[in-house]
């Protein structure tokens, strides 16, 4: 199974908001043992979503959906997994509850009222419409929650309830899966020699030691060292010193200029 992330907000793309969810979503999978497979961001658009939720659910992996679940005109994440499945929309028995309390809670303080026949209610309630047979995802900030359907979790776009929401689905439905394939990854700095030339080797290193990655991130010099490439592999740990040394064996044969790069405690 692989972990995908949709990202959805007109805000996001028209640069009025920086995402913040890719990079806490790989540091979410990878405390874990698990790694992001691929990542969207789309806009407001309905018929978008729904197009690549179709897909999505068609290819079995494990998405997170940041965004959209809200109930005003700008938010379509809860219709489009609904078409994508050719379900409907119900209000969720436990979705009500909590958004009751939730009323209650925010009465209690003098925003609004509890009477959830109250209009402003009323609408607060369309947010716990889940396409039929959904699960919710609790939400710990506010109480208003996220779903799931199959292996999609769709969350609030607001990191301070998305986060400890997609943790607790990870944690809740994913724990089978952690850890199982550990990998370790070493590299190096590789000065003055086009990727052209050590590909032959990066390729030839992928079939001597399969399941092993090799991997390639030029540099035209940013970061302030000399234009280079970091050439590194990542494999289980019981194979990562054998492959890493056939890698090094390989570049020095080649008469490369190369550094090590300190291993990642």
């Amino acid at each position: 199974m692989e972990f995908g992330l949709i990202i959805i907000g007109d805000e996001i793309l028209s640069g009025k908001r920086a995402d913040k969810h890719f990079a806490t979503v790989v540091e979410l999978l990878g405390a874990r043992g698990l790694r992001l497979a691929w990542t969207q961001i789309l806009g407001d658009d309905r018929d978008r979503l729904v197009a690549l939720l179709r897909s999505t659910f068609a290819a079995g992996d494990a998405v997170f959906s940041c965004g959209g679940i809200g109930a005003t005109p700008d938010d379509h994440t809860r219709q489009a997994a609904a078409a994508a499945l050719g379900l409907e929309l119900a209000l969720h028995p436990e979705a009500e509850r909590m958004i009751a309390i939730r009323c209650a809670e925010l009465a209690a303080i003098g925003r609004g009222v509890a009477d959830m026949n109250a209009p402003e209610n009323r609408h607060r309630l369309h947010m716990g419409e889940f396409p039929i047979g959904a699960e919710i995802v609790p939400n710990p900030y506010n109480k208003i929650p996220g779903f799931s359907i199959g292996d999609h979790h769709f969350v609030p776009g607001f990191p301070v309830m998305a986060w400890p929401m997609i943790e607790g689905v990870l944690d809740s439905r994913y724990r089978h899966l952690f850890h199982r394939e550990p990998r370790v990854e070493r590299s190096a700095l590789v000065y003055g020699t086009p990727e052209s030339a050590v590909t032959p080797l990066m390729e030839a290193l992928e079939v001597e030691f399969a399941g092993a990655r090799v991997f390639s991130l030029p540099s035209v010099g940013e970061d302030g060292r000399r234009q280079h490439i970091e050439i590194g592999v990542k494999a289980a740990p019981e194979r990562i010193e054998e492959a890493f040394a056939r890698l090094l064996s390989g570049l020095r044969e080649m008469g490369v200029e190369l550094e090590l790069v300190p291993p990642a405690p």
